[in-house]
């Protein structure tokens, strides 16, 4: 493995970790601040007495983090897309660089630019 290999295996791995710090930020960002609106929204329910507020005090307890969540389910399945097959199916999608650097190939053959 020569040198410039080296430092792009380094890249790669240096972005991948990111990727990964990236989503446990999320993940912890997520678990705390759920905590605080369940706690604020419970301890602002004692000052309220319309009846508005707690019947809609419920779905908002429940839809907040079922929401989020899924935003965080689909952060963790692009994130961790070699381990569960994601990254496949990317791969052969108009989303990867194989994709791109075969057009620009058709595209640079078609038009006899070389």
């Amino acid at each position: 493995m020569n040198d410039f290999e080296k430092r792009k295996a380094y890249k790669i791995a240096e972005k991948k970790i990111q990727e990964e710090r990236g989503f446990y930020t999320h993940l912890t960002v997520y678990v705390v601040m759920n905590i605080v609106i369940f706690i604020f929204k419970i301890q602002i329910g004692d000052y309220v007495n319309s009846e508005g507020y707690h019947n809609y005090l419920p779905w908002n307890l429940i839809i907040t983090p079922i929401l989020w969540g899924l935003g965080l389910i689909g952060h963790g399945l692009w994130t961790f897309r070699d381990n569960n097959g994601l990254g496949k199916i990317f791969n052969r999608s108009i989303f990867s660089k194989k994709w791109e650097e075969q057009k620009i190939k058709e595209f640079i053959n078609k038009n006899n630019y070389f």
